[in-house]
């Protein structure tokens, strides 16, 4: 098939952070392109994962702010709360930014084709009408679904999903979390905030086992304070239905067996890819339990198609997804760019209270691989601000090079964090050492002088610990 005579220069299958990013990159540099998106644009992200999850918590921080207000004498009657209404904000966020996607491709004149999409052959996807399109590249970015466990099938009433419980406009007395990663420990502060009941429960010896093990600790205290019920080294073995009421078998790493009644249960223990039924098999495009195998600008074997996101085994983040689509269509544009994401500086952000950020080595890892470092450490409280806005509780770790100071990772929790991150991760990726921060001024009050006194506690002159 000659050039000229493909409808599109890239055809991407899939409208989420990764592909919709690709799709305007591609646009901008002057390329064809079209997005096939069955659902709402956005993908799992925006409409049911990201941003919807990031507008409860925000809700959660504005319905526990009034224990504070309570503190000044002002009785509050909450007799009237409607989580509806707290839902409707949720589903509010979602739509208003999923329209804003779609005015973005509109803009940037990319063909937005509402269906499924199938590949076909090298440069072919199918529709669900039948029809079909051509392009001289295909992107694969059909993102992924929650994971579940045997015994534990998703029906969205009992056993929900990451998607299930987001979309519910009523909330249990009581739930059971079964996965104590980022995902699980976003919904325990939510629940724990609106006053439901909750039962966090984690087969590995910690919550977040793939975060500092300080970091770590540190939440499962708070989150103890805040009245969850943390139980780690722990796996759910059954469930049994009974009188709208679900009863769990757990059992603990000495073999213990406890059986807890909830209302509902939450399973999140990550997520797979989206790659089957789109036509993989037949093209003989390779994967591993389940993801798509790709070389440095994200291509597969198959010469002209790419796979990017959550159906590659890279970091199932937004952020991820988007870089590794910029990467893919700059590659296909004949530009330049960067061999694949540098995976030691994404940042992760996880929004619990107190929030946690991180990029790079943790200790755990660094002993693991036999990486030399030194840490230094500095507690919010003595950062001013902390205190004024009653937020003192949280630490910035920062892992460094003990011979040459180099920052090798970073560690934030506390109020903030997400943001906080980002001031160290941009040293890091500019090559400036803890030096660079320690003596750039810092505006006073704010909770940054936190990452400014932990790069000189690196120096060895922390002025407020």
């Amino acid at each position: 098939m000659e050039y000229n005579k493909f409808d599109y220069d890239i055809v991407i299958i899939g409208g989420g952070p990764g592909g919709y990013v690709a799709a305007i990159r591609a646009s901008q540099l002057g390329l064809k392109v079209a997005v096939i998106e069955k659902e709402k644009v956005g993908g799992v992200c925006l409409n049911v994962g990201c941003i919807p999850s990031k507008a409860l918590i925000h809700q959660a921080e504005r319905y526990q702010s009034l224990d504070g207000i309570e503190e000044w004498g002002i009785t509050i009657d909450r007799r009237g709360f409607d989580y509806r209404k707290i839902f409707n904000k949720s589903r509010e966020a979602a739509e208003t930014l999923s329209k804003g996607v779609n005015f973005l491709l509109k803009k940037n004149k990319v063909d937005l084709i509402e269906s499924t999409g199938t590949i076909t052959g090298k440069n072919e996807v199918s529709l669900a009408n039948g029809k079909k399109i051509t392009g001289r590249n295909i992107i694969i970015a059909t993102g992924s679904k929650p994971k579940e466990i045997p015994g534990f099938v998703f029906d969205e009433r009992f056993v929900l999903s990451s998607t299930g419980i987001l979309m519910q406009e009523k909330l249990p007395n009581k739930i059971l979390i079964i996965g104590g990663g980022a995902i699980g420990v976003e919904f325990a502060y939510i629940m724990i905030s609106f006053g439901v009941e909750v039962v966090l429960v984690e087969v590995m010896d910690r919550i977040l086992p793939l975060e500092d093990q300080e970091i770590s600790t540190l939440l499962t205290r708070s989150f103890k304070k805040k009245g969850i019920e943390v139980m780690t080294g722990t796996k759910a073995l059954s469930m049994e239905v009974k009188d709208n009421k679900v009863s769990v078998a757990l059992e603990d790493k000495n073999e213990v067996q406890k059986t807890i009644i909830v209302d509902q249960i939450l399973v999140a223990v990550g997520r797979v890819p989206n790659s089957s039924e789109i036509g993989l098999e037949e093209l003989g495009v390779k994967t591993e339990n389940g993801f798509i195998q790709v070389g440095d600008y994200y291509e597969t074997e198959i010469p002209g198609i790419y796979a990017i996101g959550d159906v590659i085994n890279t970091p199932l983040l937004a952020h991820v997804a988007s870089k590794e689509g910029e990467i893919a269509v700059e590659y296909i544009a004949g530009l330049n760019p960067p061999r694949k994401v540098d995976l030691m500086t994404v940042p992760s952000a996880i929004y619990c209270e107190p929030q946690i950020a991180s990029f790079g080595y943790t200790e755990w890892r660094a002993k693991q691989e036999s990486v030399k470092y030194k840490k230094a450490s500095f507690p919010f409280r003595g950062a001013g601000k902390s205190v004024a806005v009653e937020q003192p509780d949280g630490m910035v770790k920062v892992l460094y090079d003990p011979i040459t100071k180099e920052i090798l990772g970073a560690h934030v929790i506390g109020a903030n964090a997400t943001e906080l991150i980002h001031e160290i991760l941009l040293a890091k990726t500019a090559e400036l050492l803890p030096e660079d921060i320690a003596t750039m001024i810092h505006a006073h009050p704010t909770l940054s002088e936190a990452v400014m006194e932990s790069m000189r506690a690196i120096e060895g002159w922390a002025i407020h610990i």
